[in-house]
């Protein structure tokens, strides 16, 4: 996937700039043909995510867990290397010192995520993680701004955080009694759990990290990252996979994984992460949930129990909640331009600088007048 707030959203907003102030065909000539809208981006995102836990889920039936990860994002970033060769050409260049942070965001956002998200998939249904992944990281990420001090206390976003975490409680108490999976689908969500910290921490850390890089560039620099190691961690399971086997509706839906809900999917984010900033982005996951259960649903067949839904609708009312109240500690900052300056500075200082010249010039008329 899948899945900070407005104290976080001007490092959102700095690294925009910074990228945006590049040059060359990834950037384009204007913002708004260069990205899109922003929440077009985001919700397109969010539909190619809702699909891929289904997706996911079908893949992993046939292959090991390890495997199936490996070939999503090696294949995404495969198409990501290729969309860079012939869309990438003519912006400026990267030094390598420059490409470290966005390839450490891949650590995190690619190989842990999905090392765990698929390890738990082989464990749970796609259904669990469509309702704990996305629901689960807006409020991990309001609440780990809260303990850092970034945003204000106020009683709605403690009382949304309070029932997100009571919600999860009641979901996993669910899973673990339920009569489809016990234990082991237990475990598979305590997987998912984790992935939706990595989420996360990757969707607060990553603008900042990608600061000064093009979308496309940055983007595959940390798909590569992630997908090499995956590639390391499914090695061993390789030789072992039956590949002549392999149906063609498991290739379409490795086809789909690679190029739609890697590929495209994380560029599409970090696009319009860039524009409306993480708190935003967090918001507009909470489509996923509802796209992922009618395709669980219909598509493998899947159901929890009555517990588990109860805490589900806990978990996203909380969430609901903990994201659309309270904001950055000391009210929120105005947006800021890419030399650090706010853009509401950056135009009186351009009025300041006009109005000088044009004193300027109406006083070296007057010496000539009187001349």
């Amino acid at each position: 996937m899948d899945t900070g707030t407005n104290a976080s959203t001007d490092a959102s907003t700095d690294a925009g700039g910074a990228a945006d102030a590049g040059t060359g065909t990834e950037t384009g000539a204007s913002p708004g043909r260069r990205a899109g809208h922003p929440y077009l981006l985001l919700l397109t995102t969010m539909a190619l995510w809702g699909v891929a836990f289904s997706s996911s889920k079908a893949v992993v039936a046939d292959v090991p867990h390890t495997v199936g990860a490996f070939l999503r994002f090696g294949g995404g970033a495969l198409a990501l290397l290729v969309a860079l060769r012939f869309l990438g050409r003519g912006g400026p260049p990267v030094p390598v010192r420059g490409a470290w942070p966005a390839m450490a965001a891949g650590v995190l956002g690619v190989f842990a995520y999905n090392g765990c998200f698929f390890w738990g998939l082989s464990l749970a249904p796609a259904l669990d993680a469509g309702i704990l992944i996305p629901v689960l990281s807006p409020v991990l990420t309001s609440a780990f701004l809260l303990v850092t001090g970034r945003e204000r206390p106020s009683a709605g976003r403690v009382l949304g955080l309070g029932l997100g975490l009571v919600g999860a409680a009641i979901f996993f108490l669910g899973a673990g009694g339920s009569a489809a999976g016990g234990g082991e689908r237990l475990w598979g969500d305590a997987l998912f759990l984790l992935s939706a910290v990595c989420w996360a921490a990757y969707t607060l850390a990553g603008p900042r990290a990608m600061a000064g890089i093009a979308p496309l560039r940055a983007t595959t620099y940390a798909m590569c990252a992630g997908a090499a190691l995956l590639g390391v961690l499914a090695a061993p399971d390789l030789p072992a996979t039956a590949w002549s086997e392999l149906s063609v509706s498991t290739w379409l839906n490795l086809a789909y994984l690679a190029v739609g809900a890697a590929a495209v999917a994380n560029l599409l984010y970090y696009r319009g992460v860039r524009r409306v900033g993480p708190a935003t982005a967090s918001l507009v996951m909470f489509t996923v949930p509802v796209i992922n259960t009618l395709c669980a649903t219909l598509v493998l067949g899947e159901s929890f129990g009555r517990l588990q839904g109860v805490g589900a609708g806990v978990l996203l009312a909380g969430a609901l909640l903990a994201a659309t109240r309270g904001g950055p500690r000391g009210g929120a900052r105005p947006p800021r331009g890419p030399g650090g300056q706010s853009r509401a500075g950056a135009s009186r200082a351009r009025r300041n600088s006009s109005n000088v010249s044009m004193s300027g010039r109406s006083a070296r008329s007057d010496g000539m007048s009187a001349r």
